[in-house]
């Protein structure tokens, strides 16, 4: 495997150094009153977010094995289990091989807002047997009820709904399928845990919300830069809550435009398979899907761009980094 800083008369002096001195003084300080000198700025931290090209159960163990240092006691998989018959899920099998390489592990997932396939207990359930989510456990983390978890420094909220099963965990490995969003442009490991680990009554109707509003037949009134915002700092109670003991993998295959809610209806994928990102840093490794993403052909593409820039996707990095979630400078290290 291989991984692609002189002393003259001085009485006549004394008078003229003197008056000279007083003058330089009084100068630089009404100078420094005037524009004084500010505190040199802290360099942006580069993230390490690692890549393979090889889409398969053994690609995803080796990015993870390059960021599951912190992984530790009993962990969250917080994996997308999608409307039934949803064409474009994960790979049972690579769930399944990572499931198994980690010690204590569970699957684990909220019911959504919106009606269909999962957005109550007893329907999820059924759910997941029909999409083959059948070997192992699954936690659905708001079966039981939700918890509050704290915002620190957050514009919109001070806290989030949470299903209440989080508090369960002592790490969270994110394992997402990286595509397109309705409403956020693009799902990745921030829309993974922003909506994902929120409960599905509160918690997802405080991220789609706006300020408590309320308007009638739109059950999703914060669109674009509020939408993103929101998601971004629901991403942080989950973040903050796990501490370095959470890690991120992207899986770019199958990558519709929309989103594994859409199930059936979920529009053909046009851009071509990439590969597998790793990174213990959630804006970065969101950040390199979308540069990598860009590095395709213009007709492959297009569609995921022009969903992603209609919706402001990409205000979800520039405010996740403002608000010190995670660095959008990064190193990207091939794994072979």
């Amino acid at each position: 495997m291989q991984e692609k800083q002189i002393f003259p008369a001085m009485s006549r002096i004394y008078p003229i150094v003197a008056v000279l001195a007083l003058v330089c003084c009084s100068v630089v300080g009404a100078a420094d009153e005037i524009a004084p000198v500010s505190a040199p700025q802290r360099k942006q931290p580069v993230a390490k977010v690692y890549f393979t090209r090889e889409l398969s159960p053994e690609g995803l163990l080796k990015v993870y094995n390059k960021v599951n240092s912190e992984i530790t006691g009993k962990v969250a998989i917080k994996w997308h289990s999608g409307e039934p018959n949803g064409p474009n899920i994960l790979p049972i099998p690579m769930v399944k091989v990572l499931q198994n390489s980690i010690p204590d592990s569970t699957l684990v997932e909220t019911n959504t807002l919106y009606e269909g396939g999962r957005d109550t207990t007893e329907k999820h359930r059924e759910t997941l047997k029909v999409n083959g989510w059948t070997f192992c456990p699954v936690d659905i983390m708001d079966e039981e009820g939700t918890v509050m978890l704290p915002i620190k420094g957050g514009k919109h909220f001070t806290e989030m709904s949470m299903g209440k099963n989080i508090l369960n965990y002592n790490s969270m490995v994110v394992l997402t399928h990286f595509k397109g969003h309705a409403h956020g442009g693009f799902g990745g490991s921030i829309k993974n845990i922003a909506i994902g680990c929120a409960d599905g009554k509160i918690g997802k109707d405080m991220v789609h919300g706006l300020h408590g509003q309320k308007i009638e037949g739109n059950p999703y009134p914060a669109m674009k830069a509020h939408l993103m915002e929101h998601m971004v700092e629901s991403a942080m109670a989950t973040v903050e809550h796990f501490g370095k003991h959470i890690t991120f993998l992207n899986v770019m295959r199958n990558m519709s435009v929309d989103c594994d809610c859409a199930g059936t209806r979920a529009e053909r994928p046009t851009a071509r398979d990439i590969g597998i990102l790793a990174s213990t840093d959630i804006v970065a490794i969101d950040q390199a899907c979308l540069d990598l993403l860009d590095k395709l052909p213009a007709d492959e593409k297009r569609d995921l761009q022009e969903r992603i820039s209609s919706r402001e996707g990409e205000h979800q990095l520039e405010y996740g980094e403002q608000m010190g979630l995670g660095s959008r400078k990064y190193e990207l290290i091939e794994v072979k």
